[in-house]
C-alpha cells in the first residue's frame, strides 16, 4: 500500500492534505494542504469553529471520505500505510479493529431496531476474530470503567431504551473494545453533562496512557475540554492550520489573532431581569407534573416552574435527570400523567393534538440532535417555508421569501443553502436551521433542548446573543436546557437543577452558588476551566 514511513514511531502521517467539495456550485476546498504527524501514545486535538475542516481530517484519518468529496493532493499513512492508493477492503479490515472512530451524535449512529450489545461486540467478532465471549466480557468490563448502569444487562438494551450522555459513553465502548492503535474522537463530549463528561474525559486519557500504542486525535469546540486530555493542539479554521503548540503554551501564550479569539469567547452574559419590558406576569406555568414513558417509573416527578416574558428559566442536571422530558411535556410531544400546565391565562391541553393552532404556534422547540430533529429528503428552504406556510397562510409568497432570508441571516446561515440538503450541512449549520424553524412560528415561549451542543464557542456565542436581542425585541421567554452550567448561569434569570425527575435547587441564577444542595455544589465543581491540569486536581480531590 505505498512506501513505509522510515519514523517507526509515527502512526499517523498526514502531508499537504487537500480535500474538495463537488457539487453544483463548482469545487470547494475542505482541506488547504494540512500536514499532521501523531506519534504513539499522543493526543492531538484539532480546535476550531464548525467548518473548519476538523471532522474531515478525522475521517481522512481512517482513509474515509464523505459523498461528494475527493482527494485533491497529498498523502495519509497510518502505521506505514498509505490508505488512499488501498482498496477498500484492506481498508475496512482496519476500521473497528486497529482505527477506530466515535461520533458527534451516538443517537443517530446507532441502529434504532438493534441491541446495544449487538453493535457494539459486532466489529470485535467479525473483524478481530474474538470469541463472542471474549468480546461480551471486555464491553462489560468497559461498561463498568463509564460508569454505565447495569453493566451486565446494559447491552441488551436498545438505542431508545439509554440517554443520550449513556449512549455517547457506549459508543466510545464500542470505540476501545479491540484496543486499537489510532482512535478519533468527534466531539464525544458534546451531549454529556459536566459530571459525566469528567468521566468520559478521565477514561479516555488513562486509556490512552495505560495502552502506549494507542494515540488519538481529539476534535471538539471546546478548549477548556480538550485542554484536559491533549498533548498538542491544532487551530484550524477555513480548512487550514492557524497555529499549533504543545497545550499549555497554545492556551497561555497564543500567538495568532484568532486562536486568542477563541480563547475569548468563555464570557457570555446579559442583563437579568428582562430591563423594562419584564413584569407582565408569568406566561407559561407548570404545576406538580408527572410523567412517564409507557407503563414504567416516574421520569418526572412533581415538577412545578414558572416563567415570564422576557425571561430565561435554566435547566440543568445530569444525563437522564428529566430534562429533556420535561422539554417534552412541555411541548406536548409526552403527555404528563399528574399536574397541569398554563399559557398565559388558558390552560394548554396535555397532548400535541389537543392543541389548536395558536397554542403551537406560541410554544416552540428547539432539539438537542439536529441529525434527527430535519428530514434528510428534505431541503433547507422547504424545511424553514413548512411553519411559514402553516402558521401564516394569509401572507404572500413573496413575504414567506422575504422572511426566509430574514431567517437565514439571522441565524447566520448562507441563502444558498435553501437548495441543499441536511448531509451537506455541518453540524453546526444544521442546528441553526433548527432555531431558525423554531423562529419562523414567532413564538412567545421557546424551549430550547441542548441548542449549543453541536455548536463550536464562537458560533454559540452569537447564537446566543441573537437570541438574547430576539427576546428584548420581541419579548418572549426561554426554557434554556443545558449540560454547560456555566452558559445557563450568566444567561439565566432562574435556574433550576434537576436529579432523578426531581428538582433539587430552584432560584435566582445569581445565587445558585449559595445553594445547600450536595449535587448542584458538585456540578459547579465540575464545570471545565481553561488551564492544564484541572481534570486531575477535580479527581484527586474526589479520591
Amino acid at each position: 500500500m505505498g512506501q513505509p514511513n522510515k519514523d517507526n514511531d509515527l502512526v499517523l502521517d498526514i502531508a499537504g492534505l487537500s480535500i474538495v467539495s463537488l457539487h453544483q456550485h463548482g469545487a470547494q476546498p475542505l482541506l488547504k494542504g494540512l500536514t499532521l504527524r501523531l506519534r504513539r501514545g499522543e493526543i492531538l486535538g484539532l480546535i476550531g469553529e464548525s467548518g473548519a475542516g476538523k471532522s474531515t481530517l478525522g475521517l481522512a484519518a481512517l482513509g474515509y471520505q464523505r459523498t461528494g468529496c475527493k482527494y485533491d493532493k497529498g498523502v495519509v499513512r497510518f502505521d506505514n500505510l498509505l490508505l488512499h492508493s488501498g482498496d477498500e477492503k484492506t481498508l475496512s479490515s482496519l476500521r473497528g479493529v486497529r482505527m477506530a472512530y466515535v461520533a458527534q451524535s451516538a443517537a443517530a449512529a446507532f441502529n434504532p431496531v438493534h441491541r446495544l450489545g449487538a453493535q457494539i461486540t459486532e466489529a470485535a467478532r467479525c473483524q478481530a476474530a474474538l470469541s463472542r465471549r471474549e468480546a461480551e466480557r471486555r464491553m462489560v468490563s468497559l461498561f463498568r470503567r463509564f460508569d454505565l448502569p447495569e453493566p451486565e444487562r446494559f447491552g441488551d438494551r436498545f438505542p431508545h431504551q439509554a440517554s443520550g450522555g449513556q449512549l455517547q459513553r457506549a459508543m466510545i465502548v464500542m470505540a476501545m473494545l479491540c484496543e486499537p492503535q489510532l482512535i478519533v474522537f468527534d466531539e464525544p463530549t458534546t451531549a454529556l453533562d459536566v459530571t459525566t463528561q469528567i468521566e468520559v474525559l478521565a477514561t479516555i486519557k488513562r486509556n490512552i496512557r495505560a495502552h502506549s500504542a494507542t494515540s488519538a486525535l481529539y476534535i471538539t469546540h471546546d478548549l477548556a475540554v480538550v485542554a484536559q486530555v491533549a498533548d498538542r493542539i491544532m487551530v484550524l479554521k477555513d480548512g487550514m492550520l492557524v497555529e499549533e503548540n504543545d497545550t499549555k503554551a497554545l492556551l497561555t501564550k497564543p500567538q495568532r489573532p484568532y486562536t486568542k479569539e477563541l480563547l475569548s469567547v468563555y464570557q457570555v452574559g446579559r442583563k437579568r431581569g428582562g430591563g423594562k419590558k419584564k413584569g407582565r406576569g408569568v406566561l407559561l406555568r407548570g404545576e406538580g407534573l408527572d410523567a412517564s414513558y409507557g407503563d414504567g417509573a416516574r421520569i418526572l416527578e412533581d415538577v412545578s416552574f414558572g416563567v415570564s416574558e422576557y425571561e430565561v428559566l435554566g435547566v440543568v442536571g445530569e444525563s437522564g435527570s428529566g430534562k429533556s422530558t420535561l422539554a417534552r411535556v412541555v411541548t406536548g410531544l409526552l403527555p404528563s400523567r399528574e399536574g397541569s400546565l398554563w399559557l398565559g391565562g388558558e390552560v394548554l391541553p396535555r397532548r400535541l393534538k389537543r392543541r389548536s393552532k395558536e397554542q403551537l404556534r406560541r410554544v416552540q422547540l428547539v432539539s438537542q440532535i439536529p441529525d434527527t430533529a430535519l428530514n434528510p429528503r428534505q431541503k433547507i428552504g422547504e424545511a424553514l417555508g413548512r411553519p411559514l406556510s402553516y402558521f401564516f397562510p394569509q401572507r404572500t409568497q413573496a413575504e414567506r421569501e422575504r422572511r426566509l432570508g430574514e431567517l437565514l441571516s439571522s441565524c447566520e446561515l448562507d441563502s444558498r443553502l435553501t437548495n441543499a440538503f441536511p448531509a451537506e450541512l455541518s453540524g453546526g449549520q444544521k442546528q441553526r436551521v433548527c432555531i431558525a424553524r423554531a423562529l419562523a412560528a414567532e413564538p412567545d415561549i421557546i424551549v430550547c433542548d441542548e441548542i449549543t451542543s453541536a455548536l463550536d464557542r464562537l458560533i454559540a456565542k452569537g447564537i446566543v446573543n441573537l437570541m438574547l436581542e430576539l427576546q428584548e425585541k420581541l419579548g418572549m421567554a426561554y426554557i434554556f436546557i443545558s449540560h454547560d452550567l456555566g452558559l445557563v448561569r450568566a444567561i439565566s434569570d432562574d435556574m433550576m437543577v434537576m436529579q432523578g425527575g426531581k428538582i433539587l435547587s430552584y432560584g435566582a441564577a445569581s445565587g445558585i452558588e449559595k445553594s445547600e444542595d450536595a449535587y448542584t455544589q458538585k456540578l459547579l465543581r465540575s464545570v471545565p476551566q481553561m488551564r492544564v491540569g484541572w481534570l486531575d486536581e477535580v479527581l484527586q480531590k474526589r479520591g
